[in-house]
């Protein structure tokens, strides 16, 4: 055996001349292979001036350099390419996609995303997806009988609540409720006005067929100042591509 199982590095062999050559090679793959990042997985070509000891997952079609080396890794070392393959279980981190995938029955399958407002919780073979989001904005200054968000509640958005908390005591009004235009109160009424105050204004899920903006309006009198920090929580679909 010339090479280790999983990795394919390459291995010493006995009495074997420029030794050093064999096992900077082993190296140089460990390096890449170890918690890998892969820049990116759409490329079908060379990417212009890559960085040394840059990584990345060949798509279909390769091009250049990369001819027939569809679904390789390609590594950019010492100014050439060395393509690797991947191992059953392998997992890694796409940077561009923020993604982390997986090896598993000869194709890359992708997990959950990282931690982030928006995160992939499924997806079909044809690129149909459901997202979990958190969506979030601050109104300062409060001014007036009510204010709102942007439309932050996005067009098919199934919605499972609004939070809130008073960033900043809000003056002006005796509470405040938090809702929609037409339903003011839908994710909390007579909320706290002091700094600190705070609501999870759930809801059974609840569709959205337009972009929407969140209404706070003021109890007691119009608001004249404070900061109030709004989260939407909801689950967003995404259509079958192609």
């Amino acid at each position: 055996m010339s090479d280790t199982i999983r990795l394919a590095l390459p291995l010493l062999a006995a009495a074997q001349a420029q030794k050093h050559v064999t096992h900077n090679e082993a190296l140089q793959r460990l390096d890449a292979l170890t918690q890998p990042l892969i820049q990116s997985r759409s490329l079908s070509g060379p990417p212009l001036d890559p960085d040394s000891g840059a990584l990345w997952l060949v798509a279909s079609s390769g091009t250049g350099d990369w001819s027939g080396k569809d679904g390789r890794l390609a590594l950019w070392l010492d100014g050439a390419w060395l393509f690797l393959t991947a191992f059953e279980g392998m997992t890694a981190l796409v940077a561009d996609e923020e993604a982390v995938i997986t090896y598993l029955g000869g194709v890359w399958r992708q997990q959950a995303g990282l931690i982030r407002e928006n995160t992939l919780l499924a997806a079909s073979s044809h690129g149909a997806e459901t997202r979990i989001a958190v969506l979030e904005e601050t109104l300062s200054g409060l001014s007036g009988a009510y204010v709102e968000t942007s439309p932050l509640i996005p067009n098919r958005a199934v919605v499972f609540g609004v939070s809130t908390r008073t960033v900043t005591a809000v003056t002006g009004a005796a509470s405040y409720d938090c809702g929609l235009a037409g339903e003011v109160s839908k994710f909390g009424g007579s909320l706290g006005i002091s700094q600190g105050a705070s609501n999870a204004g759930v809801i059974g899920p609840t569709a959205f067929y337009s972009d929407t903006p969140v209404r706070l309006t003021a109890n007691g009198g119009s608001f004249t100042g404070g900061t109030v920090r709004v989260a939407v929580h909801c689950m967003l679909p995404v259509v079958p591509q192609g």
